[in-house]
This record gives structure tokens, C-alpha cells and sequence, in this order.
């Protein structure tokens, strides 16, 4: 096995929704099971969190649980994953502040991803130190643990090829000593970025437009039933269009060929689905039927296991508190490597205070 390395992670800012499902933990989980990389660490990124939650810290510290829950659900398996909580790795506060004279502040303004989140949270003129130097604190995050691969939304490839930039002056003007990662994005585009069941491009609690992946199967009905469709398919003999259509999207980011003879008997492939509906003919309620029994499937056992992990929390704790002793022993490491090449291990240098004794000895 090659020592490839993974680190990604969630802010806590509330349960995990499908969009994180498809987005990242299933692919996080498929990642553990194949044993192609060395190591694994998902992050509870809390410290981020704050930046824009900075006024409500119990509500960070309540999603914490919420998020160790659904990672545990979806299959993260602590003995092959490590699942740490940020906060607990001071060294990356320290990394941090290392990188930080590493990037201008007109670098890390430009950066999209930054810009636009600035927008959407509605900052105006108030917007926190703390929050324009996340890309910073990602690159700390992501070099602490060496990490090769990073799996991340397309919105996030911005912020990567910021970690690159850090680390490629770092290791230029001190030592090799940083990994410039790689990212990975999911192959199926519809899982990339997916909408909201009202068919607004974001998906969250507030707009209440997100399938929780700890829905009950009768919520999750109810919302499914309820989502954003073709406004002009009115009739059932109408055309319809896939294209902005909600159903058709979920369907393109869970539906398998294996469904079909399942729950939808008429039809040998989506392509088929797809092509009846823009004929006309086929009405929204047996597609959304169709797409609810595919989502059922998914989440069912991943709700059953929340269920169980939820019986024993105090057990869910020690899993945070062991890895995150485990991610910060590495984290520790690291840091002193770049200390070292840093020249500012002051008291792990034996030579530098040999020399400064026969200096001032020679005077």
C-alpha cells in the first residue's frame, strides 16, 4: 500500500443533508472500503465553523454530535478513519498563523469561493478577520496530516489550489518538508453541487429545502412529493424537461440500473425514463414515486444505524476524543518539521546554541 493519504472534512452548522451524502460521504465511505489509502482523516471543522458563527457557539457545539452521528452512519468506520474535532489540534492554530505570511491579503480577497460565501452570509462591511483567512486555515488543515488526496465539491477547488500555492513557497524558501495535494471531485457531475428540493441551488436548513439524512421515511416522502418539477408540465400528455427539473437531477445522482426492475418495471434505463417524459405522457408523481423509493433504499440504513449510535453518545465522544488524540500526535509532528526547517526550534537546536555560546564567548 502506498503511503496516499486523505484529510476532508464538514463545517458543523447542523445535521448533514443528501447534498453532503452524494457531494462527499459516500464517496468518503466507498474510499475507506477500497483500502487504497494509507490513511484517513475527516475533520469535524469547527474552529471554521466559528468564523461566521462566532455570536452562537452552542449551536457549533451542538452540531458537532449532529455530524459525528451521520459520519458514523453513513459508514465511517473509526478503526479505518480517523473522525477528529479541529478545535483539538492547536498546532493548526499555529500552522495557521506560519502561512499566513506566506499569501497576501489581496490573494486570499481574490479568492472565489471566498468572495462569493461573503455574499451569501451578508457580511457587508463587518465581515471577521477569521473568516477571510479560511483558505489559510484549510491549508493548515490539509498539510498537518500530509494529506495527498483531497475530496472536495467544485467550489471548493479554489481553496486547494490555494493550499498548493502555500506549500509550494513554503518549501521553497525553507525545505521540502510540505505535500502538495491533489483533489479529487466526484465522477458524476449531478452529485457535484446538488439542488434544493424547491430547485434553488443551494440546499439548507434555513431555506427548508434539504432531505436530512436522519429524515424520518415519511418526511422524506412528504418532501419528495413536494419538490420542484417542469412548471410546464401540466398534463400528463405534455413534454417535459429534464433540464432544471429537481426529480430528474436526484435521479441522475442515485439512480442505478438495478432500480428499474425494482420499483419501475416499464422502463430498462433512465435514458428511457428520460425520453417518455420528454415525449410526454409520463407524470410527475410516478417519477417522483420512482425517485422516492431509490432515496428510501439509500437512507434507510444509514437512519437505522444514527438510531443505534444515538442509544450511546458517551461512546460517540470517546470516538471524537481518541481520534482527535491520534490526528494531533501527527499534527505535532508536522509542526515541529516545519519549525525545524523554519530555523525557530530554538531549543531542539543543539548547534545554534553551541554557536551563540562560542559567539558571545569570543567577545
Amino acid at each position: 500500500m502506498s503511503d496516499k493519504i486523505i484529510l476532508t472534512g464538514d463545517r458543523p452548522s447542523g445535521r448533514l443533508h443528501i447534498g453532503h451524502y452524494v457531494g462527499s460521504l459516500r464517496q468518503r465511505v466507498t474510499l475507506q472500503d477500497a483500502g487504497t489509502f494509507k490513511k484517513i482523516f475527516i475533520m469535524i471543522a469547527d474552529a471554521q465553523a466559528l468564523t461566521d458563527h462566532f455570536a452562537d457557539p452552542a449551536k457549533v457545539r451542538a452540531s458537532v454530535t449532529e455530524v459525528a452521528l451521520d459520519y458514523l452512519a453513513v459508514g465511517l468506520d473509526p478503526a479505518r478513519s480517523t473522525i477528529f474535532i479541529q478545535s483539538q489540534i492547536p498546532e493548526l492554530a499555529e500552522l495557521t498563523m506560519y502561512y499566513m505570511n506566506l499569501v497576501s491579503l489581496a490573494r486570499v480577497e481574490r479568492n472565489p469561493t471566498v468572495k462569493t460565501e461573503i455574499q451569501q452570509k451578508n457580511f457587508g462591511e463587518g465581515v471577521p478577520v477569521g473568516f477571510v483567512c479560511y483558505p489559510v486555515s484549510q491549508a493548515a488543515d490539509i498539510t498537518a496530516f500530509k494529506a495527498t488526496t483531497v475530496p472536495v465539491g467544485e467550489d471548493q477547488k479554489p481553496m486547494l489550489e490555494q493550499t498548493r500555492e502555500i506549500v509550494r513557497k513554503f518549501n521553497d524558501i525553507y525545505a521540502p518538508v510540505l505535500v502538495e495535494p491533489k483533489i479529487l471531485l466526484s465522477a458524476n457531475e449531478a452529485c457535484l453541487r446538488l439542488p434544493g428540493t424547491d430547485g434553488k441551488a443551494k440546499m439548507s436548513k434555513s431555506l427548508g429545502n434539504a432531505i436530512y439524512l436522519s429524515d424520518s421515511a415519511d418526511v422524506i416522502r412528504e418532501k419528495i412529493m413536494s419538490m420542484y418539477t417542469d412548471p410546464t408540465h401540466i398534463k400528463v400528455s405534455d413534454p417535459g424537461n429534464v433540464e432544471g427539473n429537481t426529480v430528474f437531477t436526484y435521479l441522475d445522482a442515485f439512480c442505478r440500473p438495478e432500480h428499474f426492475p425494482l420499483y419501475f418495471k416499464e422502463y430498462d434505463s433512465l435514458d428511457e425514463l428520460k425520453a417518455h417524459y420528454q415525449k410526454g405522457g409520463l407524470g410527475d408523481m410516478k417519477v417522483k414515486r420512482f425517485l422516492e423509493a431509490i432515496i428510501q433504499e439509500e437512507l434507510e440504513p444509514v437512519r437505522k444505524r444514527r438510531a443505534e449510535y444515538e442509544k450511546d453518545i458517551y461512546a460517540v465522544y470517546d470516538i471524537l476524543k481518541k481520534g482527535s488524540e491520534k490526528a494531533r500526535n501527527i499534527a505535532a509532528q508536522t509542526l515541529s518539521e516545519v519549525k525545524s526547517a523554519m530555523k525557530i526550534n530554538y531549543f531542539d537546536d543543539a548547534a545554534l546554541i553551541e554557536e551563540q555560546s562560542k559567539r558571545f564567548a569570543a567577545q
